[in-house]
């Protein structure tokens, strides 16, 4: 959800929001909006289901889901930048009157249309492995556009396209970035420091604590040279219940059980790469 409202508010209110102009400003019914948004969250919902029920079938690793997400950030960015190159919203006002029958239809295929975080959000319905959760990816997606899809369907006309486009591509590249960086998190290819704090007595039974907010401690110490079992436990829901480590993928809460490590720090990341943990073996 927090994507749409940021992000998906950026690019694909500047390039849907002219659908939605056609449909309340040409003699459309306002209520229609109402089953503009209905259709939109249907198709967002069914195509997210589908994608990551692909996602379950292929079972994607997390150096495949890596590269998805920064593809994603690359394609944002993209779109971002033909926005503030054009200087205008590219989508246009239909040419004749939209019926409240015809409105959830038209909300419904607008998940065809080239927005830059409608395609990365897709890329993480399939990285998610579920059908649940891709369909809760993208229906979330779809939740936060909404107040602004609605706000938009009544004002666009009175506000310049112009500064609407570059505001959108700005937002759209800082979006971009960052879903480009949680990929490159996700594959290990950006350098991370291990906390400075102590991490506390080495132990061969480590716990570790999965919160909205990442990995609590984030850096736990265990023996060199011998096996060691890191218990995940759950306190929130989200990203980091499923956690990516040593190259393979484990829902928590769960124990993994790692061979003998030589000295050094272990890092493992979310599901999403957006939160980080360490091992320091020693």
């Amino acid at each position: 959800m927090a994507a749409g409202l940021v992000a998906g508010t950026a690019t694909c209110a500047a390039t849907q929001g002219g659908l939605l102009v056609g449909l309340v400003g040409r003699g459309g019914d306002p209520a229609a909006v109402g089953w503009f948004l209905a259709g939109r969250l249907g198709s967002y919902t069914l195509a997210g289901a589908l994608l990551g029920l692909l996602g379950s079938a292929v079972s994607l690793p997390p150096a495949a889901r890596a590269a998805l997400l920064v593809a994603a950030g690359v394609m944002v960015i993209g779109f971002a930048v033909r926005m503030l190159r054009r200087g205008h919203c590219a989508a246009r006002p239909g040419e004749r009157p939209v019926s409240r029958l015809r409105a959830p239809l038209i909300g419904a295929a607008t998940v065809l249309v080239p927005c830059g975080m409608t395609l990365g959000m897709e890329m993480i319905a399939v990285s998610s492995g579920s059908p649940v959760a891709g369909a809760a990816a993208m229906a979330g997606f779809v939740a936060g556009t909404a107040p602004a899809f609605a706000l938009l369907g009544y004002v666009l006309r009175r506000v310049s396209r112009t500064r609407l486009a570059r505001a959108a591509g700005v937002v759209a590249i800082v979006a971009g970035l960052w879903t480009a960086g949680a990929g490159l998190n996700l594959a290990g290819w950006l350098p991370a420091a291990a906390p400075r704090a102590r991490a506390g007595p080495a132990s061969p039974v480590v716990t570790v604590w999965a919160t909205r907010q990442g990995y609590r401690p984030a850096l736990v110490s265990a023996p060199a040279g011998v096996p060691v079992e890191i218990v995940f436990k759950v306190a929130g829901r989200g990203c980091t219940s499923t956690v990516s480590i040593a190259g393979r993928d484990v829902a928590l809460p769960a124990t993994v059980r790692l061979p003998p490590q030589p000295p050094g720090t272990l890092r493992y990341v979310c599901g999403m790469g957006m939160y980080t943990g360490f091992v320091d073996f020693s």
